[in-house]
């Protein structure tokens, strides 16, 4: 292998941590306040919502399918949540458990249609994210919904310096990267985004395990979707919108691939998470113009997405070979 065959090769496997390192660098360089322990909590939190939902979705690319109706099944299923505790002046405990239950059903919708009536599932996800978010918008008629003072609280907690939600996220990616590597359900996922025809042959539930990929991600949602409730004091009308998108580059970031059966939860989506988090919190500390991360978000989707491409190809060749 050449110098130059070694370092394309380095850059394939190792890129994304070079990319990283150097964009924290930067901000950590041309800012005062962004290489601060406080400030790097503040992303922490900030992502939380981001790479639960992200874990979810990894699930589902990690089957070879594809999900992006996440946003709209965290708002919708958050809006329930929060109607019914303002009006029916119900538990939040129990508003916690039906919102949960809401984007567990919301992903068996996305399953039946993917899996049963075998739609594909970029179009049939496209579809119910339109009609969720049509859903919620007309429940809640377009407007904030505020959550009572003491569950808004909660959003400041903290154990020591560290905001609770911190906590939260590790447990739930944790969880989620145990199921991806330790079970029989995350194994067949990885075996069917591998290859759904092998996988059929040799007699694994492709069905089941793809509908579920479905239930789980709607799952999480709806936690992220929580958190972000949370975290604001409130369901706005804006809740989860463009989440998929960034969930999906965010998968895509951390080196899961597209085409699936490859990668980790853990250890792809909080890295993915954090420099999407990292380069917005370093834009405004830079006084950015707001609008600026969409350019440089937008950017790094394209460029992750290109990579992912690459190395895709150069995956299934050697594979070939």
């Amino acid at each position: 292998m050449t110098a130059r065959q070694k370092i394309v090769d380095f850059l394939f496997r190792r890129g994304f941590f070079v990319v990283f390192a150097l964009i924290f660098a930067f901000f950590s360089l041309a800012t005062s306040h962004f290489f601060r322990a406080d400030n790097i909590l503040n992303i922490f939190s900030a992502m939380d919502p981001l790479a639960i939902t992200a874990s979810g979705v990894a699930l589902v690319v990690m089957s070879g399918r594809l999900d992006i109706s996440v946003g709209s099944t965290a708002f919708l299923s958050c809006a329930i949540g929060a109607l019914l505790i303002n009006q029916n002046d119900l538990n939040p405990v129990l508003a916690a458990l039906i919102v949960v239950c809401c984007g567990a059903l919301l992903g068996a919708i996305n399953g039946f249609i993917v899996v049963v009536l075998n739609v594909n599932a970029l179009v049939a996800t496209l579809s119910t994210m339109i009609a969720y978010r049509g859903v919620a918008l007309a429940l809640t008629d377009a407007l904030l919904v505020q959550l009572p003072p003491p569950i808004r609280f909660l959003g400041n907690t903290r154990v020591g310096p560290v905001p609770v939600d911190i906590f939260v996220m590790l447990v739930v990616l944790v969880l989620v990267h145990l199921l991806q590597t330790r079970t029989a359900f995350g194994r067949q996922i990885m075996a069917i985004g591998n290859d759904i025809t092998v996988a059929r042959k040799i007699g694994l539930p492709v069905d089941r395990t793809g509908f579920f990929s479905f239930v789980l991600a709607g799952v999480l949602a709806s936690i992220g979707g929580m958190l972000t409730t949370i975290q604001n004091g409130a369901v706005s009308p804006f809740l989860g919108n463009g989440l998929e998108f960034t969930a999906v580059a965010v998968v895509v970031v951390g080196g899961i691939s597209l085409l699936g059966g490859r990668g980790a939860i853990l250890f792809s989506v909080i890295p993915g998470a954090f420099i999407f988090e990292m380069i917005r919190n370093g834009l405004t500390n830079l006084g950015a113009d707001p609008y600026s991360y969409r350019l440089v978000g937008g950017a790094v989707i394209f460029a992750a997405m290109y990579a992912d491409a690459l190395k895709s190809g150069r995956f299934s060749m050697g594979r070939r070979l």
